[in-house]
């Protein structure tokens, strides 16, 4: 009698029902551009009774490098202020070449967009950290950024974009 073996409990399998596990592999990760600028130095270093207005903008883009192999860059930016006076500006593009083997097709967006930037926001987040510290500012520590729900308002914004093309 022939027995089926099934995938270990919690493994992830391409859905065609023949047990392949699905792999995610960080092959290679990177600073691909890091810009750090003070532009009131060293005025802008001096203590303030306010704290500085703080904009963080985060993107994430990615590009095949092959059938299984993808680019995946990370963009941090942050600038603070206060009145009218930059304090900083720091820019970070973080990348991570990434093997994807076993999804199926309609999750490697969301693996892709979601998991990859995850597996990079720990070590981009440390270096804007060091950057901010060795501007002479402390350390600036960004929050954990929610990549699912920027993943969902993004394909949000492309449907209502395309709605509004069609029409």
């Amino acid at each position: 009698m022939a027995t089926k073996e099934k995938a270990p409990t919690g493994a992830a399998t391409n859905g065609n029902g023949n047990g392949t596990q699905a792999s995610l592999n960080v092959l290679v990760q990177y600073v691909k551009d890091l810009s750090f600028e003070s532009p009131g130095a060293p005025n802008s270093l001096r203590g303030r009774e306010t704290a500085p207005a703080i904009s963080i903008n985060v993107n994430v883009n990615a590009n095949p490098l092959s059938d299984k192999e993808f680019d995946v860059n990370l963009t941090l930016s942050a600038k603070a202020s206060h009145e009218k006076d930059v304090l900083f500006n720091v820019e970070l593009v973080y990348g991570g070449v990434f093997r994807i083997d076993g999804f199926p097709q309609e999750h490697m967006l969301p693996v892709l967009f979601i998991e990859c930037p995850r597996l990079l926001f720990p070590f981009a987040r440390q270096i804007i950290a060091e950057a901010t510290r060795n501007g002479g500012f402390p350390p600036l520590m960004l929050d954990p950024i929610d990549f699912a729900q920027m993943f969902q308002q993004k394909i949000a914004e492309d449907q209502a974009k395309n709605k509004v093309q069609v029409s």
